[in-house]
């Protein structure tokens, strides 16, 4: 059964740091693209960071220089290393994986950020 599930969300204040993690099973992880994306009322759901199974890297612009993607492939997770939060980092982070024409997402971990 294949499962993405995410953990590490909370609340921080502004310019504060959280690491989020996202654990898979059930499927051949490192053959996987894997993204972290984020979902608030005000957006839709957006690419935040990207990573291949080859360690190709790619952020957002809000993300870029202050976000880190990580991935271990032996260990089947992956970790999104956020710092200099600010509000309008808030929503719901979802891990997701994709090969070819199968996609998994993780039920999300809410990150507020907040004074």
């Amino acid at each position: 059964q294949v499962r993405l599930v995410e953990s590490g969300g909370g609340l921080v204040q502004p310019g504060g740091s959280l690491t989020l993690s996202c654990e898979a099973s059930g499927f051949k992880f490192g053959h996987y693209i894997m993204w972290w994306y984020r979902e608030s009322p005000e957006k839709n759901r957006e690419i935040v960071a990207e990573m291949t199974s080859l360690g190709s890297i790619r952020y957002s612009d809000s993300a870029n220089g202050r976000f880190l993607i990580s991935r271990d492939m032996d260990k089947s997770t992956m970790k999104l290393y956020m710092s200099a939060l600010t509000p309008d980092d808030t929503g719901v982070y979802y891990c997701k994986g994709a090969i070819d024409m199968e996609a998994y997402w993780g039920p999300g971990t809410q990150v507020t950020v907040s004074s």
